[in-house]
Formats: structure tokens, sequence, C-alpha cells
């Protein structure tokens, strides 16, 4: 038995769990290189207009313009439904607007969509390097990211749906996995890990938290069979409520708002499960061709996933648990798109707010890419798998449904609206309860009386989320501001607070107002469920960043323990002549070695 020493330790690890070596150098480079790939075409043909382009980089250019006037944290989208507001930002996770406004302080608006894209797709890749090179070679590792960049779903995704949260939140979908397959060990330090990944997705995209979620609850349940213990769901259920503790400063508040907005929008017709199973047809010919387009594509990834799979199994190159674990999920990724699993859908809490089946095609992309390159170490086989599904990809494109397009001077039209207070088209599912945002004039001031009297108005600030202005008023009556009623809204009249009442039929805001001179000042304060929210993110941070160095230094002295448990056992001359006098250097896993030296064998 011979000395163990921390280098030694170190080697085991990364020979054992990181096979495909560090992501620097050629894996770096390639994964830019294939993200740079992705967006090139917008060079040439324009910035892709899909489905979400307008959301988001409305919400962009407003989070730029509140940070400049020193909102640091917006909640109120002041220019949403034309200037009447809505609490978009309290509602919307913050990740992505965030990163866009972000972005666009240091870039030319017109090249934002495009940089946002190459940083997360970037980010993908990345993580998916760091899942294969577990038992992958460091070339095949490469291979997989590169795939992962550049799967099919993220190109639409792109460059059809514009869904860039959603597609910064799949950027940790692989580590979701890698951190997962770490509790299957019973590794209870991936406990944290996996907390972040749970906290990073709810923080950047709800559907894709639903998501993780369930991912999560079936790995876990899975592999507690498959170990026979029970301690992986206590685990994972640690993890889960760690993270969600730390996104509790969007969850909390979004969660305890729901009633102030129509979030019942949020499954309309057209955007509900049932209307969008693969090949879902419904009265909306617009609908249809996009549905046809991706469940044409979904059809492609699982025909090739599944082909795969087979392959994969055949091989054996890898563990079979690792095998069992990437058709679990793929296979139930799968599943959940097709109308067979309509009863799922109906029953589970909260998963139809997934909306769209076809989103658990981020699911089978994770697996796609790894039983692709765990199957076929040709590289002739590899480029024919992705070629099928590149071809099925453009005939779609050219057949079923183009990708629309806008221009530079598109996206400098939008940040014009805003920067002339204009505003843009809100969300319906945002807009206060009782708020009509079809009933609301376009033109209307923003202030003027119920009555139709007349008023002489000195608008003094009008802000995001303040509103200061007097007013000279001949007789009693109610202001009409052009501001849609919110619980968050604080009216005060010469310094006194007063309740403010709901315009009937567009859901404007009504304060009384007496004769004379008036001095009103409207705030959008912190309500409880925010400071809750914020207080309990807060300590779950400050916990965990106390926590971390000091299980460092635990397992840092445990180490050296061992390590001193082998000096003290190899002090007898006889051991050490019958080694040849030299120390051993194990090449077993950590675990084993660690076996071995208390054992004394």
């Amino acid at each position: 038995m011979g000395i163990v020493t921390m280098e030694d330790l170190g080697a085991s690890r990364s020979q054992s769990e990181y096979r495909g070596g560090n992501l620097s150098g050629l894996p770096l480079l390639i994964i830019v290189s294939a993200a740079f790939a992705m967006v090139l075409p917008f060079c040439f043909l324009g910035i892709p207009s899909g489905h979400d382009f307008e959301y988001h980089l409305n919400s962009w250019i407003e989070v730029l313009n509140q940070w400049r006037q020193g909102v640091v944290y917006p909640r109120w989208a002041a220019l949403a439904h034309h200037g009447y507001g809505e609490p978009r930002f309290i509602f919307y996770p913050p990740a992505s607007w965030i990163l866009g406004a972000a972005l666009g302080a240091v870039l030319p608006w017109k090249v934002v969509p495009a940089a946002y894209v190459w940083l997360a797709l970037t980010l993908s890749g990345c993580s998916m390097f760091l899942l294969a090179r577990r038992w992958l070679s460091r070339q095949d590792a490469i291979f997989a990211a590169a795939l992962y960049v550049a799967n099919p779903y993220y190109v639409v995704i792109v460059y059809w749906r514009s869904a860039f949260a959603e597609l910064l939140a799949a950027a940790v979908l692989p580590l979701l996995l890698l951190f997962m397959l770490k509790m299957e060990e019973r590794d209870w330090k991936a406990i944290v890990p996996l907390a972040l990944i749970v906290a990073a997705v709810g923080l950047t995209n709800a559907p894709a938290a639903v998501m993780v979620n369930y991912s999560i609850a079936l790995l876990a349940v899975v592999f507690a069979v498959r170990r026979r213990s029970p301690k992986v769901c206590l685990y994972t259920a640690a993890a889960v409520l760690l993270g969600t503790a730390l996104a509790a400063l969007y969850l909390f508040p979004a969660s305890q708002e729901r009633g102030w907005v129509n979030i019942a929008q949020v499954l309309s017709l057209g955007v509900r499960p049932q209307d969008n199973f693969l090949f879902t047809t419904i009265t909306d010919a617009d609908h249809n061709r996009f549905n046809r387009l991706i469940s044409l594509i979904g059809t492609a990834e699982v025909a090739v996933l599944a082909i795969a799979a087979c392959f994969a199994h055949k091989q054996r190159r890898e563990p079979l648990n690792i095998w069992w674990t990437l058709l679990t999920w793929g296979g139930a990724s799968a599943l959940l798109m097709f109308s067979a699993s309509a009863v799922l859908w109906t029953h589970l809490p909260l998963l139809r707010f997934l909306q769209f089946p076809w989103r658990w095609l981020l699911g089978v992309n994770v697996t796609l890419a790894v039983l692709l390159t765990m199957a076929w170490k040709q590289w002739l086989w590899r480029g024919l798998a992705f070629l099928f599904m590149l071809g099925i990809l453009i005939f779609g494109w050219q057949r079923v449904q183009a990708p629309w397009w806008d221009n530079a001077r598109n996206v400098a039209d939008m940040v014009y609206q805003q920067q002339s207070g204009a505003g843009y088209e809100g969300t319906d599912e945002y807009v206060p309860a009782g708020a009509d945002p079809y009933d609301a004039r376009l033109e209307a001031p923003k202030v003027a009386s119920d009555n139709g009297g007349p008023l002489r108005v000195h608008v003094e600030q009008w802000s995001p989320e303040r509103k200061v202005f007097a007013v000279d008023a001949g007789q009693p009556s109610k202001l009409v501001l052009r501001l849609f009623n919110y619980p968050a809204w604080r009216a005060e009249v010469n310094g006194r607070q007063v309740e403010t009442e709901t315009e009937d039929d567009t859901g404007q805001m009504l304060i009384p107002i007496a004769a004379g001179e008036n001095r009103v000042r409207i705030t959008f304060i912190r309500t409880w469920d925010r400071t809750v929210g914020g207080i309990v993110s807060l300590v779950t941070a400050v916990g965990l960043l106390l926590w971390v160095p000091f299980d460092l230094s635990f397992r840092g002295s445990k180490r050296r323990g061992i390590c001193s448990s082998g000096r003290s056992k190899t002090a007898d001359p006889s051991l050490s002549a019958s080694l040849g006098g030299r120390p051993s250097v194990s090449a077993k896993p950590v675990a084993m070695t660690t076996i071995n030296i208390q054992s004394g064998r």
C-alpha cells in the first residue's frame, strides 16, 4: 500500500469524471464557431422576427431606458399598451430582459439579437461539453457540444420563434442532467449546483422551469427505484426547495399577484396544450402551418433519437445506467409532445402552463446530442443523421413556413416609438384585471376629467414608477389617467393618500379631487410579497455563500486526514520494501482508493 497524495486524488477524479478533458482550447473554439455559424444568416437575410421578437426587444429597450432613469429593477412596463402600462416585469422572469438590456447598453440595437443568440448558444455548447466529457472522449464530447448548438429545434427557436428566454434557459439543461447523475451516485455535494440550476431556469423562463421540475422529479424517482434508496429523492427535493428559495424574489410576487392581471389569457385559444400537440389543426391557418413545421422537425428528431438509442445500446461503450437515463428522459419528453399524453396535461399540476407540448424538444435535444454521439463513432453516420434532420428543416423552410424578417430600420422604428413616448403593444395576460386595452383611446391625454370639465394640468414628472402633477379644477371631479390601475399604485392628493378607482370600460385609473388647486403624486410601491420574496432570496444566497467555504474547508481537512492515514500505514519498512521502496499511485476512482486505504489492503 502506497502513499496517496492530494495530487493522486485529483488525478483519479480527473480520469474517472472528466474523460473528455478541459473546455479550454479546441472545444471552446469549435463551440464558439458553431454558435457564430448559427447567427451568420443574420448578416445576409436580416433579423429574424419570430413570434416573440417584438415582445422581447421592446422589453429590452424599456428596461435600458428605465435603468437610465434610475429604476434599478423595473416592475412596471410604462410604455406597454401605448403608454397605459402593464406589470410585465413582475410576471416575466428577469434573466433574459436583464441580459438583453445589458447588451443594448454596449451594442447597437440592430446587432443585439444576434449577440444574445450567439452568447446563449455558446453557453449551451459549453454546458453540453461539460456533460458529455464524463463518458466520451475529447473528440466525441466536442461533437456532442457542436450538435447541441446546431440542433434543429434551436434553429426554430432562433429563426421562427425568437423565444430568447427559452433559448437561454435551455443552455443549462445539460448541467441539469449532469448533476442529476451525481445525485444518483448519492453525492449530496450535488445539491447546491442542482439548486443553482433550478434557480437559474426559474429566473429565466417560466415554462422551462415547469419542465425542469418535472424532469427532476422523473429522474429522481427512476434513480431511487434503480438504487433502491430514497436518499436520491430526499437530496433532489432539498435541491429544488433551495433553488426555489433562491428565485423567490421573482417567484413569490408572480404567484401572489396573479389575481391582479388577466393571467388566464396564457391559456387562450391557440396557445393551449390541446391546440399544440404534434400534427394538430385548429381553425387558424397560420397556427396550422407552424404546427406542421414543428411537427416535421419534432418527428425527425424523435426518429433519430430512437435509432441512436438502439445503436448505442448495442455498442455498450458507456455504462448502461447512462443509456437508461438518457432513454428515460428523452422518451418521456417525446411522449409528452403527442396527443396520447393529453390526460397528463389535464391532471398534472401546472403542466398546462407549458402551453406548447413541443417545448419538450428541449429535453429531446439534450439526450439526442449524447445518444447520437454514443451510437456512431464513424463520422459518416453522424453526418448522415445530421443531414437528415437538416433536410427536414430545409424542406419545412421552403415548403411549409418560411421565417419572417426585419431589418435595421424596423428596429430603429421600435426604438423611436419608445423614445417618443408612443409606446408599443402590450401583452394580454399582463393586462391588469378589469382593464381592456382595446377600448383605451390612443389619443387620450395623460390627465383628463371624467365629466369633461376644464382642467389646467402641469405635469412635473411622468416616469415609469412615479407620476407628479398639479391640477386646477373648476369643480370636484375624478381625474382619468392614461394609466391602467393596479393595486401597487398609491395615490396622494395634496399630501393625503386617497383610494383610486377603476374606469369600468378601459380599466384606467380614476382619482377623486376637490375643486381648486390639487397636487397629485402617484407611486408604484413595493408590495409585501416583493419584500418577502427578496428577503427569502437574500437569506438563502447569504447562507450558501457562508456554507461553501465551510464545506470546502471540511472536505480539505477530511482529505488531509486520509492522506495522513495512508502515510502511517506505509511506515512499515517491510511493506515499503515489498513495494520496491516507492509510493504507488492508484488509478482507481477516489471512493475505491479511500476504501483501500482505510482497510489497509
